[in-house]
């Protein structure tokens, strides 16, 4: 970290990526540089390099804010979207942050590079505390602190944090999706005006942006320079993409409260949720930073991810201890190590339309309790798991009828009935503590190593009782709080998050889950692209990947074991298969490619992902490459036909000064004797000539895909 003390510079480097910090006349920081390492800059540099940014005016010294903060200020010019909005009895809503004394800089164990800024508006009774870290990896993020000092309320509207990206990043790539079809990229040029993603269903959205993208025109995942920013946080939010009329360009991203959500008593504060941000060259490198920070995060998953046999598409609500036994032991017969009960253990669950809420085992399925069931798989060498979806309540259910204010409610009626459920309002003390307490009682009963916490329902008209003020705020902090709860009491307890397929994958539920579950979607074709995208944001360890029965059961298309397997070999591989419907040649073959998965399970799960960008994109190429270089594992599908064929596909991310032999892997034994000689017989190639010439690859019919693993020799 370089200080030039005449300016209060800071320059902030690591992996690549530098931040230029300006800190003059009592303002918030100012962002003057986010992206390519410039290298080392003495003081006399970074004053200059401030002064060149100035920008010239037009027929008015307001036509151009040359002072945006990442916190943007109606104050200092600024005409769009302020960092703050709120007011106090109509007052105070442009405020204007002096700075109160020095930044404060450190630089922790880790390497992280740490700065805090202290501000303050006098006239406008308001304090502020910005937060701004540069993880070793180079990612970076940043919060706000925002306190009431006046003896009046002050109600947020609004706390936005926003970065500036140059000129040449003129295009934008964000996500959108639906049920069981999340993960859908869209592009658009970066217009003036606004391009702002919002969601206002309580959690983070099936249709999330994921990733909010801009960069120079035409990047891909390996060229073209990109910046990206990303919201921490589980509930409602907002990111977005602003070009003012003279060409400034801000990615910036906060919570979206609702009008009256946050109201702050004198002393009290509003803390925004992190917003994480990372440049690099393609969106690969931009994934990597992200990677890199979820990796190191202390809660991060030490031990082998245990492949995970699910129940739900194998009996759905038809549950028996004879059938889950039966399951159980061709679970472990192919290779599980984790079995999960879903949906339909509880009280009166013979549906979806009863009973969320009474989370009591049912006596009319289990008579003897789960025991019976959790001996036999922990017997068999697999841990236990558990469904739950402690965030909802069903109308009908004792929960229901002993507490109808414990259930959000906007305005003195009830919210419109969705999934014959209604959303348990955890903002509410005694609805917190009766969720915790059956919640501890079942992991205090049983051997449960893992909970299935789903979310199916949003959370609209979303009014905490009795007066209907807006809750989805409060209630997102109460469920990270009940997380938090439940792991420090059972330390070895693992969590995935499921929010009806893919909904509340965020680094907001990621600090306390290990694993999310992509997309209620596990057709491989569909799951290519659900999987390509969530990897963009979160390592393949942590993302729940299942292999599913011939037929889908939410497309009904059918393929082969291997396209279902290769496309779930990436990920925290599991089984959603009514394995006891399946023939010998398919456990047999199910079992071959189990046992692949974990003998390269290291190297899938740190490895660094690389996605190749070809030329013709109905063939896609994804990898996985080994921290050293080492050796690489690569996949190739052809998503459709191709007009030309595949003809040569590259390898990115080796070493190009280094040698690999190069195989094509079957295990599954059909790929067929029909494939060029290097494919069965393995080639030897300089790591430049894999990447830049490529291979030929195989022929390959739509809906089918091949492996390729590379290893320096």
């Amino acid at each position: 970290m370089t200080d030039d003390t005449s300016l209060r510079h800071l320059h902030l480097r690591a992996a690549g990526t530098s931040v230029v910090l300006e800190l003059a006349d009592d303002l918030l920081p100012v962002v003057r540089h986010w992206g390519k390492d410039l290298g080392d800059l003495t003081g006399a540099d970074l004053t200059d390099l401030s002064t060149a940014a100035r920008a010239l005016h037009g027929d008015s010294p307001f036509d151009v804010a040359d002072r945006v903060t990442v916190l943007p200020e109606h104050a200092l010019a600024w005409t769009g979207r302020p960092g703050v909005e709120g007011s106090r009895s109509g007052r105070d809503w442009s405020p204007a942050f002096r700075t109160t004394g020095p930044p404060e800089t450190s630089t922790g164990p880790d390497g992280t590079q740490r700065v805090v800024v202290r501000a303050g508006d006098v006239t406008a009774y308001l304090g502020m505390v910005l937060e701004l870290e540069l993880h070793p990896g180079g990612l970076l993020r940043l919060r706000a602190t925002l306190t009431n000092e006046g003896e009046e309320p002050y109600v947020v509207g609004a706390v936005r944090l926003a970065l500036p990206v140059p000129e040449r990043a003129g295009e934008l790539l964000d996500l959108t999706g639906r049920h069981t079809f999340e993960r859908i990229p869209q592009r658009t040029p970066f217009n003036a005006g606004v391009h702002s993603r919002e969601v206002r269903t309580g959690r983070t959205g099936l249709d999330s942006y994921h990733l909010m993208c801009a960069g120079e025109p035409g990047f891909g995942f390996r060229d073209g320079q990109v910046w990206a920013v990303h919201l921490g946080w589980s509930g409602n939010q907002q990111s977005y993409a602003e070009r003012l009329s003279n060409g400034a360009r801000l990615l910036g991203s906060g919570e979206a409260l609702e009008h009256g959500e946050v109201r702050l008593a004198r002393g009290d504060s509003y803390r925004t949720p992190w917003v994480y941000a990372a440049h690099g060259t393609g969106v690969d490198e931009v994934t990597g930073r992200f990677h890199a920070w979820l990796r190191s995060r202390p809660h991060a998953p030490a031990r082998p991810r245990p492949v995970t046999l699910n129940t739900w598409e194998a009996v759905y609500f038809d549950q028996s201890l004879e059938r889950l036994t039966a399951l159980a032991d061709l679970g472990a017969q192919v290779g599980a190590e984790r079995f999960v009960l879903d949906d339909g253990w509880f009280a009166g669950r013979r549906d979806d339309t009863t009973s969320l809420g009474d989370w009591e085992v049912s006596r009319e399925v289990w008579p003897d309790g789960l025991t019976p069931l959790v001996e036999h798989v922990r017997g068999l060498g697999m841990e236990f798991g558990l469904w739950v979806e402690p965030e909802m309540v069903s109308l009908d259910s004792d929960l229901a009828r002993a507490h109808p204010e414990w259930l959000f409610s906007a305005g003195g009626r009830r919210g419109l009935d969705s999934r014959q459920q209604q959303v348990l309002d955890l903002a509410h003390p005694g609805a917190y503590a009766h969720v915790r307490d059956r919640l501890a009682a079942l992991l205090d009963t049983y051997d449960i190593a893992y909970l299935k916490w789903d979310h199916n329902r949003y959370l609209n008209d979303a009014g905490h009782t009795p007066g209907g003020e807006p809750g989805v705020h409060a209630h997102t902090l109460a469920v990270y709080r009940l997380m938090d709860e439940l792991r420090a009491a059972s330390p070895d307890l693992e969590i995935e998050s499921c929010a009806g397929g893919g909904g509340r994958v965020d680094l907001g539920v990621l600090d306390r889950c290990v694993r999310v579950w992509a997309s209620d979607c596990i057709d491989p074709l569909e799951r290519q692209q659900i999987q390509r995208w969530t990897f963009a944001l979160v390592p393949p360890a942590w993302v729940g990947t299942h292999v599913g029965s011939p037929r889908s059961h939410t497309t009904g298309r059918r393929h082969d074991l291997s396209f279902r397997a290769q496309t779930a070999l990436w990920g925290h591989i599991g089984i959603e298969w009514d394995l006891t419907a399946a023939t010998s040649e398919e456990l047999d073959g199910l079992a071959r490619w189990v046992a692949f998965h974990k003998t390269h399970r290291t190297l899938l799960h740190t490895g660094t992902v690389v996605n190749g960008d070809h030329h013709d994109d109905a063939t896609w190429v994804q990898g996985v490459v080994a921290p050293d270089r080492s050796e690489a594992l690569y996949g190739v599908v052809a998503v459709r036909r191709a007009i030309s064929g595949p003809g040569r596909v590259r390898l990115p991310g080796l070493a190009t000064d280094r040698r690999y032999r190069v195989h094509v892997p079957d295990p599954g034994g059909d790929v067929g004797p029909a494939v060029p000689p290097w494919a069965r017989e393995g080639v030897t190639l300089p790591g430049v000539v894999l990447a830049e010439h490529g291979l030929p690859m195989l022929p390959l019919l739509p809906e089918h895909g091949h492996l390729v693993h590379a290893q320096e020799v």
